[in-house]
């Protein structure tokens, strides 16, 4: 089994209107730091696909972005969990190929790591997009309500619904 994950609103708070700019504003969701070592006993591979058009924007460089993810990772490891790799798409334009719900971030971590078959992953995010994503490549969708909780369950993109990534890593133990 293989994972692939969101980051705003499914790892970290998302900021409304806004963008975690700094390692300084990325706060974690609650749960996700105790989800994380669940996960990572039960998916072989774990990867986070983000959209990042801030970069795009010219509001954060790459370099920035990666000292958030450094941050991440570290407190991540320092519980227990993993994150394989994190793919990243910069791009402002909605009809970008690396963009989501376009597939160009599945496709990167494919070539990564080709033992992934989506056939046999999970996608977890917080939008519809995160969803047409994960169903596009052939992949279970896990929707989490945190910015968008006026969703409609059931869903034709949606497989699943939890609260939070926590409450998904329990009920897959």
């Amino acid at each position: 089994m293989y994972l692939f994950l969101d980051r705003d609103g499914v790892i970290n708070d998302e900021i409304h209107n806004g963008y975690v700019l700094h390692p300084d504003m990325f706060h974690f969701s609650e749960g996700v730091l105790a989800a994380m070592p669940l996960l990572a006993k039960h998916f072989k591979r774990i990867v986070v696909v983000t959209n990042q058009r801030c970069i795009g924007r010219g509001l954060l460089t790459t370099a920035g972005l990666q000292d958030i993810h450094a941050h991440m990772l570290q407190q991540i490891n320092a519980h227990g969990g993993r994150i394989d790799n994190i793919y990243f798409c910069p791009d402002v334009e909605s009809n970008s190929p690396c963009r989501k719900p376009a597939g160009g971030m599945a496709l990167q971590a494919k070539q990564d790591f080709p033992e992934i078959d989506f056939k046999k992953a999970v996608m977890v995010g917080n939008t519809l997009s995160d969803m047409q994503f994960g169903r596009s490549q052939g992949m279970q969708t896990v929707f989490i309500p945190s910015t968008l909780p006026e969703t409609v369950f059931p869903h034709p993109l949606i497989d699943q619904r939890f609260p939070n990534l926590l409450a998904f890593a329990q009920a897959i133990q």
